[in-house]
């Protein structure tokens, strides 16, 4: 009589590495960092005023992603002070706006926010 419910000792240990591949993985996804510094540094990025009511949304034809006051999103082929003005619009007053991390004139940034 066959034993069909006992499994080769070889069986046994891909069972037992694939189960420590998987607990590998999902403790890597829950310790990795936060979306905004997930994909690198981003193309723009702005520091809100008050917080964005929500954590992603489309503004000025760019995917933003928001935690709190900060959003960031890729690049886009409008000009940066389109993309603000879009963002001001969807989120409210911007404290803070960057191109590949240089912030952009004082009064470019009072056009985005006027």
């Amino acid at each position: 009589m066959i034993n069909s419910i006992s499994l080769p000792r070889t069986g046994k240990f891909a069972i037992l590495a694939s189960a420590l591949i998987y607990t590998g993985a999902i403790l890597g996804v829950a310790t990795s960092s936060s979306p905004l510094e997930a994909a690198g540094p981003p193309y723009y990025s702005a520091t809100l005023t008050t917080p964005a009511s929500e954590a992603r949304f489309v503004a000025g034809g760019v995917a933003w992603t928001c935690e709190g006051t900060t959003c960031v999103a890729g690049k886009a082929s409008a000009r940066p002070l389109r993309i603000c003005r879009g963002l001001n619009r969807k989120s409210g007053e911007i404290a803070n706006f960057k191109v590949l991390g240089q912030p952009i004139e004082a009064e470019e940034l009072a056009k985005c926010n006027g």
